[in-house]
């Protein structure tokens, strides 16, 4: 016998219970097949457009500054570092004779950071560069080119 909840088992009520979603109500109330119906005998059919109905259409407005941005012919791009820059920190980190990885553990840093500053494709942090002094223990030259 189970104890805690008493458990009647002579009176098992299990009828199903169905939920069903009740139509729409009002002007809406009206089916495709009549709305058709109704046209086709001539009879009026009131339509609403709803604002901003079937889907994210602000991602499809107009932008009040694309035709600045269509007439500007100028290329944005942002700051990398220099050339004397990237071959300054690469010699300065063959010198101490260290890998990228081991320059960037050293600086709490991840390795693809030191691969970037090197390549060129870096946007020069000031922070991660006065780490770059400090851990090789040279002047670095201006980062931005």
């Amino acid at each position: 016998m189970p104890s805690g909840i008493a458990l009647n088992q002579g009176s098992n009520d299990w009828s199903p219970v169905v939920w069903q979603k009740s139509g729409p109500k009002g002007k809406a109330a009206k089916s495709a097949s009549e709305v058709n119906a109704a046209r086709r005998s001539g009879a009026a059919v009131d339509t609403d457009k709803k604002f901003g109905a079937g889907g994210n259409q602000s991602s499809h407005s107009v932008v009040p500054n694309s035709k600045k941005l269509d007439e500007n012919g100028e290329t944005f791009r942002h700051a990398t570092v220099s050339h004397e820059f990237k071959q300054a920190l690469q010699q300065a980190r063959l010198a101490k004779k260290m890998t990228q990885a081991a320059l960037a553990t050293a600086i709490c840093e991840k390795g693809s950071v030191i691969n970037e500053y090197e390549s060129g494709k870096a946007i020069p942090n000031g922070a991660i560069i006065n780490k770059l002094n400090k851990a090789l223990g040279v002047r670095l030259p201006k980062a931005k080119g």
